[in-house]
């Protein structure tokens, strides 16, 4: 059926290996028969598990293309292609429904519909698969393959969204990290300028607190000179007889009293 079917060249392709992996299904089956040593049908189980995860993926990729292809294609073929690929849904349950049947042979009681191997408490066991399996319809197997690959890609998005959420914060805080690193380099610049500056003030107080002291000292010294001179000249005037206080230099002796006298007299002036 599916030779005769207008496809295009990817689906024809995901068809193609769907078909080879059913064929190796099959064949793996009927050697499966022929083993009689448990340990060798486990391993043989095993590899048909793969084959049977292999398969489920490319169902779940054939349904995907055939949905991307669904706008370009006839209504008449699109309902083929869908026949096409709920027959290789139905044709993959009932091989995991063949593989639960000798895994209870075999002793596993713990095993899924789809999850190939991964059981876990509270769940069905294989007998109770295979009948559930086996009163289910066609369309009930195909709705609930549909089902269990449908919760297994919004496991993969849910993941998917915690890795990228993940990712997105651990770049917001490297972001954040760097403009703190920054930041802080900035102060320790501001730090270092203000530290510097005080130094320099420091200095130019201490400099300055020097210049003031040596100036006061130098006018308080003027300043003493300049009253000792004032005193010896007032003491001069005041006594200009007194022998016991020295003349100062250039500063002409005054003249004796008498002689002022008799030089202001007019009637000395007129002889």
């Amino acid at each position: 059926m599916g030779s005769n079917l207008p496809m295009s060249p990817e689906l024809e392709q995901i068809h193609g290996e769907i078909r080879d992996h059913f064929r190796a299904l099959a064949n793996g089956f009927q050697r499966l028969d022929k083993i009689k040593d448990s340990t060798r049908q486990s391993k043989q189980l095993e590899e048909l598990t793969d084959k049977m995860r292999d398969c489920k993926r490319l169902v779940k990729d054939f349904d995907r293309e055939l949905k991307d292809e669904e706008t370009r294609n006839s209504p008449e073929v699109n309902k083929q292609l869908n026949d096409e690929k709920q027959s290789m849904i139905k044709e993959l349950n009932s091989y995991v429904a063949l593989r639960k049947t000798y895994m209870s042979t075999l002793g596993n009681k713990k095993v899924e519909l789809f999850d190939m191997g991964a059981g876990a408490s509270g769940e069905p066991t294989a007998e109770e698969n295979v009948q559930v399996a086996s009163a289910m319809s066609n369309q009930e197997l195909v709705d609930a393959g549909m089902k269990r690959m449908d919760e297994t890609d919004q496991a993969i998005e849910r993941s998917k969204q915690v890795v990228e959420q993940t990712i997105e914060v651990g770049t917001q805080t490297a972001a954040n990290l760097k403009g703190q690193t920054d930041q802080m380099g900035r102060v320790v610049n501001h730090l270092d300028t203000i530290q510097f500056s005080l130094k320099k003030a420091s200095q130019l107080v201490k400099e300055i607190g020097r210049q003031v002291a040596t100036d006061k000292c130098i006018m308080m010294f003027l300043f003493l000179i300049v009253c000792g001179v004032v005193a010896i000249i007032v003491v001069k005037i005041v006594h200009p007889n007194n022998k016991d206080i020295r003349d100062i230099p250039g500063l002409a002796p005054p003249a004796p009293a008498r002689k002022l006298l008799y030089l202001r007299n007019p009637e000395y002036l007129q002889r």
